[in-house]
């Protein structure tokens, strides 16, 4: 029995310690906001913050993530930063697909975290493991700034 912390709440799971984090999320706690894209860490829609960071989801063993706070899509809304850029999506009108946007929003709320005045360059390099098919890259660049704005 593995013990974690996801969205503020105590969560107990019966699974292998390496199982990876993304099928806990979806399969045992039946959370399917964080997405399956590639299974390798190349696309980002399984994107979710562990202590605050943004990590891939679909290659993290479970027991990585024991002892550490676990945020996903689901309560990303709760915090002021995540409320700005949900915000700044719908404004923007990001979405076509909308796939791989858990995995954006998550990206986005990760680097406002840290900086809040970034550069295109600075958006680029944080969203460069984010693939959108639907290549709304302007789209997700705008919103991050005015998100960014709305945050200062």
């Amino acid at each position: 029995m593995l013990k974690l912390n996801i969205n503020g709440q105590k969560k107990t799971v019966d699974v292998a310690p390496d199982t990876p984090l993304l099928w806990v999320l979806r399969d045992t706690l039946n959370m399917t906001g964080t997405k399956y894209g590639c299974g390798q860490a190349l696309c980002g829609a399984c994107t979710v913050h562990l202590d605050g960071q943004a990590v891939r989801s679909c290659v993290l063993p479970v027991s990585v993530a024991v002892g550490k706070k676990v945020t996903t899509i689901e309560a990303v809304d709760a915090q002021k930063i995540g409320k700005a850029v949900q915000t700044a999506w719908q404004a923007i009108d990001v979405v076509q697909c909308g796939y791989c946007q858990s995995g954006q929003v998550m990206s986005a709320v990760a680097l406002l975290s840290t900086n809040r005045n970034p550069t295109d360059a600075d958006i680029d390099a944080a969203m460069a493991g984010n693939v959108c098919r639907c290549a709304t890259y302007q789209r997700i660049r705008a919103a991050i700034h005015d998100a960014a704005k709305a945050l200062s």
